[in-house]
């Protein structure tokens, strides 16, 4: 068996062909057990593929033409909201993010405070920056 028929490729060539920036081992279930899923996304955030941006989730990464590290392929805030929908919870602005587009404050928010409807007990991030939630109005 060629490298085509492996495990790893499978899960590469999927990994290229979706639009999504996240992943979770349910997207592959079906191409093996859990623990071997878990060992080949491993390798692949070692390989620099992806980053581990929680437990269980992954997201597509990139070497950074400035500083030559790997970085995920989008801003934090946004992978955090794509996670939050995969794992089936509805994402709001936040309350500082409200406050700045209605004029009332002049503070830009950082967009790494999500508004979740539901109970987050997940740490989303990477690099030791993570995001943190309130609860939606």
């Amino acid at each position: 068996m060629g490298k085509y028929g492996t495990l790893a490729y499978k899960i590469s060539a999927r990994i290229a062909r979706k639009n999504n920036a996240v992943f979770v081992r349910e997207d592959f279930e079906d191409l093996a057990g859990y623990d071997q899923i878990g060992r080949i996304l491993r390798e692949l955030a070692r390989a620099g593929k992806l980053i581990k941006i929680g437990y269980g989730l992954y997201a597509k990464a990139k070497i950074s033409p400035l500083t030559g590290a790997v970085v995920p392929v989008l801003p934090l805030p946004s992978l955090a909201k794509e996670a939050l929908e995969r794992l089936g919870l509805e994402t709001f602005p936040s309350f500082y993010e409200r406050e700045y587009n209605a004029g009332r404050s002049t503070q830009v928010p950082t967009g790494r405070r999500i508004a979740v409807k539901g109970r987050v007990s997940r740490k989303i991030g990477y690099d030791g920056t993570y995001v943190s939630y309130e609860a939606a109005p």
